[in-house]
């Protein structure tokens, strides 16, 4: 779909309009500073330092490599000041001539008896990320490199749960979605090297950041409110994932590190290796590479309930492969003009075997069903961006040309399904963990019939092209020194699904059962009776698939109404201006963006009409198009009441638009006439897609206070609030219009309203005596309202946590490391499940590692995951009343690491 001309010209005249009529009061192209912050052994990068210029009162900070620039300087003797944490401040006089620049080197630190600690410890790495937070235009948080070494995480997800009012969810007991404040992950932005990342998924905007290995990451920032020149689409907040790069390090450097690790729910050990190097070809040329593989074989037990008259037994049997890699490089002619390239490619598959028992308890009619399910899936996200910095005098011109290509593959899944009736079957369903009792018969499978075969093909892939140019130049504001800054951006998305499914129903009579039968797997919640063969089951029905009968109508409705298309073309512009005046730093300005909205799909309807017999499947092409624009003013303020003391405000306006497969045009529609007492009676129930669905649109306040004690250190306190139109839910919309003579119809759809407000507390010390302390809690409280069939239902919204929080003891030594954490995320509401609500019980779990630094270059590290054991719960309205409840085990990993530095 392409953007209408008039609109973009249109647009982009506005912007240049609003840049000229500012310009007169911009600064003559006088001189500049530049320069970079070591310390005395150049070993060290100071990232986020604090740079001013005291007579002109003017402030920058250094950026990922430690540079730093003032630009329209007029001629004179200045002095610069630099102040970061953890370090004395240090002052160097410059002195400035018309049209010249004046390079500079500053040293900073002092080389005291903790800088072991520094280089081997956390200490550097939370120094770095505090420093950054202080300076930041936005309220946001920073974790660094060797902060996500400092903690068992597996991935970029599980590394952002440490900070404050960062919650994860998992998968198999993994971290795979990061939460913002307790807010659902799909409303959150997530970018890599500043590319907005698709996601491999299908029907979904979350990125599951488990597909990106730790040792990939050079930063994570998490902001919490946003700036005009950042993406509209993130109402929980935005996740900025930067690669390695040859310039952030003063040395050329490299590690590896080997790990083997060891699961005792399935008594497995998996092995992992990674490596990392940067090295500088020549002052002008840098490259750096990554390179992380990780095969972890593993499980979980699970008992679920449909709160009613259904439970069912799951065992998993998994092993998870994560290879990443990343090149990127860096030519640097000079100090005004910089060019890079970063390529950043990750692979996750998820091979699984599940065996699952179903139980139906109605009295007589009482059926068991149990079933396999055997595929491999394999997600992949590939970026590369292509960009530059250039300072042409007065105006400063950053572009990036992007490609982004996620996708998910799952091909060849196969899916049995064996069949009993059996009235000696029982269970409990108002229990945490439902038990079932079952006579002999129920876990023989000669009893049993074999009922269903399933075969699927499904395809997902989500690309995104991008290109964003924007320009910053010194402007005088009313006697006050800022900068202006406006620039746009255009991103053209297409998300597509394909399913080939195939379902054998025919006749299986000639078929025992228990010549599948295998023993019974190793089960930790109850009795789950005989396994089911994975090989022979699987070379039955490639032997057999021509033989076996095809459910043609079944299949045609299955494939075609998964099968849809979607795209989506945003453009944006922006406007925005920052000053410093005197102790206040502000930065102001406004967002336009346009979203044109495409969807293709079927809508598929299963006719059986037992009066006019027919039975036949009906598909019809279903295309959809809307497009809708917001403007997203934002204001960010920073009161400095001292060096140690600030205060943050921040009002903004985001969106964020709806999940994939939400507005996808897809119904999937079964139709069913039967006679009853002698009146044919005709059943309808559909799953439909909502194309006419609304963003989320969001005003946001927050307003926090920062202590910095000036050591490495922060105590932070604020309070933010939200309120957001058009949340989505699931619901029943039969008997609303245009679905009258529905028996259920099951479509996503815009809520009335809803706000969110809380509390976001945080405390980080690292002590000179080598004890470090972090704590951080987040307490939000939330209102939804959603208006179904006439009934009025007052919830929270979705995947809203009221607490989460942290809480990590360390202690750092020459030679040794510990670091004990816990991780808190209270109970959520999840949907409206029927007539009940369905919610996630509280997690809390408990990690622990410990180094032991062999020299300077080599280490010896023990993880410990999930020391307590957590499981995973849901509940339907009351927390005795199962929906789901899954273990996962403990997971010990032992690895070694050898550093060049």
């Amino acid at each position: 779909m392409k953007i209408k001309t008039r609109y973009s010209t249109l647009r982009i005249a506005c912007i240049a309009a609003l840049g000229l009529s500012l310009s007169h009061q911009a600064l003559a192209a006088n001189g500049a500073i530049t320069g970079t912050l070591n310390d005395a052994a150049e070993a060290r990068v100071y990232v986020g330092a604090k740079v001013r210029l005291v007579e002109l009162n003017l402030i920058t900070e250094s950026r990922r490599d430690g540079s730093f620039r003032f630009s329209g300087v007029p001629a004179g003797t200045y002095t610069l000041e630099v102040s970061y944490l953890g370090e004395e401040t240090v002052t160097q006089k410059v002195t400035v001539k018309d049209d010249a620049t004046v390079r500079t080197a500053i040293e900073v630190g002092e080389g005291d008896e903790l800088e072991e600690l520094l280089v081997l410890g956390q200490r550097s790495s939370q120094a770095s990320a505090i420093n950054q937070q202080r300076v930041s235009n936005r309220i946001s948080n920073v974790v660094s490199a060797d902060a996500i070494g400092q903690f068992p995480d597996q991935n970029a997800a599980e590394s952002l749960q440490r900070l404050p009012g960062l919650s994860i969810e998992r998968d198999q007991g993994e971290g795979r979605f990061v939460g913002i404040r307790g807010i659902d992950p799909n409303l959150n932005n997530v970018t890599i090297n500043g590319l907005n990342i698709p996601s491999p998924e299908s029907g979904v905007r979350s990125v599951a950041l488990d597909v990106i290995p730790s040792e990939l990451i050079q930063t994570l920032e998490v902001s919490k409110s946003v700036t005009p020149d950042m993406d509209g689409d993130a109402i929980g907040g935005s996740v900025e994932v930067t690669s390695v790069s040859a310039f952030d390090k003063q040395q050329d450097t490299a590690s590896i590190t080997v790990q083997g690790s060891q699961n005792d729910l399935r008594d497995e050990v998996s092995p992992k290796v990674s490596g990392t190097i940067t090295q500088k070809l020549s002052p002008d040329w840098g490259v750096a590479a990554a390179l992380s593989y990780f095969d972890r074989d593993f499980g979980s037990d699970n008992v679920e309930s449909n709160g009613d008259d259904e439970v069912e037994q799951r065992q998993y049997t998994i092993t998870r492969e994560r290879l990443g890699a990343a090149v990127n490089l860096d030519y640097r002619p000079d100090f005004n003009n910089q060019y890079y390239l970063r390529t950043l490619y990750s692979e996750f598959s998820d091979e699984e075997y599940r065996l699952s028992n179903t139980f139906t308890l109605d009295g007589e009619d009482s059926e068991i069903e149990r079933g396999s399910k055997d595929r491999k899936e394999t997600q992949s996200i590939f970026t590369v961006a292509l960009g530059g910095e250039h300072q042409l005098q007065t105006w400063k011109a950053d572009w990036q040309l992007g490609f982004a290509k996620s996708d998910e593959d799952e091909p060849d899944a196969l899916y049995y399904n064996f069949v009993t009736e059996n009235d000696s079957i029982d269970a409990n369903l108002n229990t945490i963990r439902p038990a079932i009792t079952q006579d002999a018969d129920a876990v023989d499978l000669s009893t049993y019939e074999l009922d269903e075969i399933a075969f699927e093909d499904n395809y997902t892939k989500d690309t995104e092209t991008s290109f964003k140019l924007d320009f910053a130049r010194p402007v005088n504001f009313g006697g006050y020194i800022g900068e202006l800054k406006l620039g746009t951006k255009y991103r053209s998305r297409e998300k597509d699904r394909d399913s080939s499914i195939f379902i054998y129903d025919g006749d299986f009579d000639n078929i025992d059962p228990s010549d599948f039968g295998d023993s019974s797997p190793d089960y930790s919640l109850g009795d789950f009776g005989p396994g089911l063969s994975r090989s022979t089951m699987r070379d039955y029905f490639d032997t057999n698939r021509t033989a076996l009968e095809l459910a043609e109508l079944d299949s045609e409705i299955e494939s075609n109404g998964a099968t849809y298309v979607n795209e989506e073309d945003i453009f944006a512009a922006y406007i925005m201006g920052s000053v410093d005046i005197d102790k206040l730093h502000i930065v102001a300005g406004v967002r336009y963006e346009r979203t044109d909205f495409s969807t293709s799909g079927m809508r598929v309807e299963l006719i059986e009409n037992e009066e006019t017999d027919v039975e036949d499947v009906v598909n019809t092409v279903w295309e959809a198009e809307r497009d809708y624009d917001h403007w997203l003013p934002s204001i960010n303020a920073r009161y400095a009441f001292s060096d140690k003391l600030q205060l943050r405000a921040a009002y903004t306006q985001t969106i964020s638009r709806p999940k994939f497969e939400d507005v996808a045009a897809f119904q999937i529609i079964e139709s069913k006439t039967e006679e009853d007492d002698g009146v044919f009676v005709t059943e309808r129930e559909a799953e439909v897609g909502n194309p006419e669905l609304q963003p989320y649109e969001a005003q946001n306040l927050d307003v926090s206070l920062e202590y910095y004690p000036g050591d490495i250190g922060v105590l932070s306190a604020g309070y933010f609030y939200k309120d957001i139109d058009n949340f989505v839910v699931y619901a029943d919309v039969a008997g609303t219009e245009g679905w009258e003579d529905y028996d259920e119809a099951i479509q996503a759809i815009n809520g009335e309203s809803a706000s969110l407000h809380g509390l976001e507390l945080s405390w980080v010390k690292a002590f000179n005596n080598g004890f470090l302390v972090a704590a951080n809690a987040t307490f939000t409280d939330s209102d939804a309202t959603t208006i179904l069939d006439g009934e009025k239902f007052e919830t929270q919204l979705p995947n809203q946590s009221d607490t989460i929080g942290n809480l990590t003891f360390g202690y750092e030594a020459n030679d040794f490391s510990l670091r004990l954490a816990m991780t808190y995320k209270s109970e959520n509401f999840e949907e409206i499940d029927g007539d009940m609500l369905r919610f996630e019980d509280e997690h809390a779990q408990l990690d622990f590692t410990a180094k032991y630094f062999i020299n300077d270059d080599m280490q010896v590290y023990f993880n410990a995951i999930n020391i307590n054991n957590e499981p995973f719960y849901n509940y339907f309205d009351s927390r005795t009343n199962n929906a789901q409840f899954e273990e996962y085990g403990r997971t010990f990993e032992l690895g070694f690491t050898w550093q060049m530095r």
